[in-house]
């Protein structure tokens, strides 16, 4: 490709994937040829353990990097120069690739001021007859003679410049961007989170999705208790996880029928463990219909008072499917500063009302046995709440807005 801008993708985990290494590649590869396909003449291309990203020069590198490092499973990018060698003797393809370090390090002059430099070489290509010490030795060498405002610093650089030799290239760099690790999405399954308007559930998405997992949410809401400004924060929020999840098909299901139920029928202190009791009754139906193999929830061990291990248990009994808790063990003040830095948390503190907050008993069970949640549970008319709240069910599509 002419005119081209080229970055070097680090696979992180998937490097450590043995036989299997070459799917999990391949599925990053994908996701990267998906969050990049807006622009033209794009390509993905598999090396050696690393990812070759090639667009067009007219490409922002800033766009680029946002898209790419945001991908569950890349450990790094680095914008890099390539040098082809190909055909070359290895004191040629030296002096070539040395030309292109000294390029470098003469923009970032201009552009920076006066640097302190380091150069870290890597030999790829173990046939390359010249070694690694001496490919750093000789480049900074070339460096120092050829680019005034310069000097070697091996401690603390202000850049430190990678010269990588590989089998018919060569590559320098500067920047090594940190993505977000984890696994490439798909590689995992499919899973079913529980999305409340609130700062967990979206939180415990995220972490369920950077290991690989495709999500799909289900959505409860309690209309006209709740205003519809709370199911559009839902809508928001699941957008924003579109981002690194990809689209996120939200299933909603207005819970009002049940709640009623058991506001009418069952003694107060179980309310709460009875809606989420019901909860999860639907999110099996959802689960099922949409091939989801585990439920997602965003309960942290003690928060609130349905969040006990006892009730934890309790709920749990509901559950045809295992049900995955990744907030577990998790301090809420840990919870927001994910959610902040992936930026939900804004959404998720929005002063609407979600379904858990109406009909609120005033001394909820803490440690509920399940003999007693399973009395309580029998005087409701099970076959006729359920009916009209999957009569309430509407299922929408959300796409990131620029796919990342």
């Amino acid at each position: 490709m002419k005119g081209e801008h080229v970055y070097i993708v680090r696979c992180g985990e998937t490097a450590l994937k043995g036989q299997n290494k070459p799917y999990f590649e391949r599925t990053l590869a994908q996701r990267i040829r998906r969050v990049l396909s807006g622009f033209p003449e794009t390509k993905v291309e598999r090396s050696d353990g690393l990812l070759f990203v090639r667009t067009l020069d007219t490409v922002r590198a800033e766009d680029v990097l946002r898209r790419v490092s945001r991908v569950f499973g890349v450990d790094s990018i680095s914008p890099a120069q390539e040098v082809d060698i190909g055909g070359t003797t290895d004191e040629q393809a030296l002096s070539m690739l040395g030309d292109a370090a000294v390029a470098w390090m003469k923009a970032a002059v201009a552009d920076r001021g006066d640097l302190t430099f380091k150069v870290v070489s890597k030999r790829a290509d173990k046939q390359f007859s010249i070694q690694s010490p001496d490919i750093a030795s000789r480049i900074g060498g070339r460096i120092l003679r050829e680019c005034p405002g310069t000097r070697v610093d091996v401690h603390d650089p202000d850049v430190r410049l990678h010269a990588d030799v590989r089998r018919g290239f060569a590559y320098v760099y500067e920047q090594k961007i940190s993505g977000f690790g984890g696994l490439p999405l798909g590689t995992n399954g499919k899973g079913l989170v529980l999305l409340s308007g609130g700062i967990d559930s979206p939180v415990a998405a995220f972490l369920m999705a950077h290991r690989g997992m495709l999500i799909e949410a289900v959505h409860f809401h309690s209309y006209p208790y709740t205003s519809r400004q709370s199911q559009e924060k839902v809508r928001e929020l699941a957008g924003i996880l579109s981002v690194y999840c990809g689209p996120i098909r939200v299933h909603s299901i207005n819970i009002l029928p049940l709640m009623e139920q058991i506001a009418q029928r069952c003694p107060e202190e179980y309310t709460t463990i009875l809606v989420r009791r019901g909860m999860v009754r639907l999110a099996n139906l959802i689960a099922s219909e949409n091939d989801c193999a585990m439920l997602i929830t965003g309960e942290s061990l003690g928060q609130v008072a349905s969040q006990t291990a006892e009730s934890i248990v309790v709920v749990d009994q509901a559950a045809d499917r295992p049900v995955m808790r990744p907030l577990i063990a998790m301090d809420k003040v840990d919870i927001m500063e994910t959610a902040r830095q992936i930026g939900t948390y804004e959404t998720s503190i929005l002063p609407y009302d979600d379904c858990c907050s109406v009909f609120l008993p005033k001394r909820p069970a803490t440690k509920p046995a399940l003999e007693h949640v399973l009395s309580a549970e029998a005087l409701l008319d099970e076959e006729t709440w359920m009916r009209q709240a999957l009569e309430s069910l509407e299922t929408e599509a959300i796409r990131p807005r620029d796919e990342l």
